[in-house]
C-alpha cells in the first residue's frame, strides 16, 4: 500500500496545489468548504466582538438555534448566501461575492 501511495504522490511532483485539486477532481468541493470556513469564522468573530449570543443571534434571524449552529458550522456548505448574507446584516456586516477569472496555466 506505501509503494502505491508513493507512487500516486509522485505523479503530482511539480504540479500546484490547484492542478493536483483539479485532476483528483475535488477542486470546487475544496473550495467550497474553504469558503464556509471563512465566512463562518467571520460571523463567529462578529459574534464574539458584539458579545453577541448564538441565542440572541437566532432570535434575531427569526430562526432556531440549530438552525444557527448548521449556518456557523464550517464544514456545512449547503447553507443559502441568502441565509448568510440576512446573518451578515444582523451583525452590521455584508457578504462581497465576485466571480474572477481563472488565471491561465503557465507553460514551461
Amino acid at each position: 500500500m506505501m509503494v502505491e501511495r508513493s507512487k500516486k504522490l509522485k505523479s503530482h511532483s511539480g504540479s500546484t496545489f490547484d492542478s493536483f485539486l483539479e485532476q483528483e477532481g475535488i477542486r470546487e468541493g475544496v473550495e467550497a468548504v474553504a469558503i464556509k470556513r471563512v465566512l463562518a469564522w467571520q460571523l463567529e468573530q462578529a459574534m464574539q466582538k458584539q458579545q453577541k449570543t448564538k441565542q440572541a443571534m437566532a432570535k434575531q434571524l427569526h430562526t432556531s438555534r440549530s438552525q444557527l449552529d448548521r449556518l456557523l458550522d464550517p464544514e456545512n456548505v449547503s447553507v443559502s448566501l441568502y441565509t448568510m448574507t440576512r446573518a451578515a446584516k444582523v451583525l452590521g456586516k455584508r457578504i462581497t461575492i465576485r466571480v474572477a477569472d481563472i488565471k491561465a496555466k503557465k507553460r514551461a
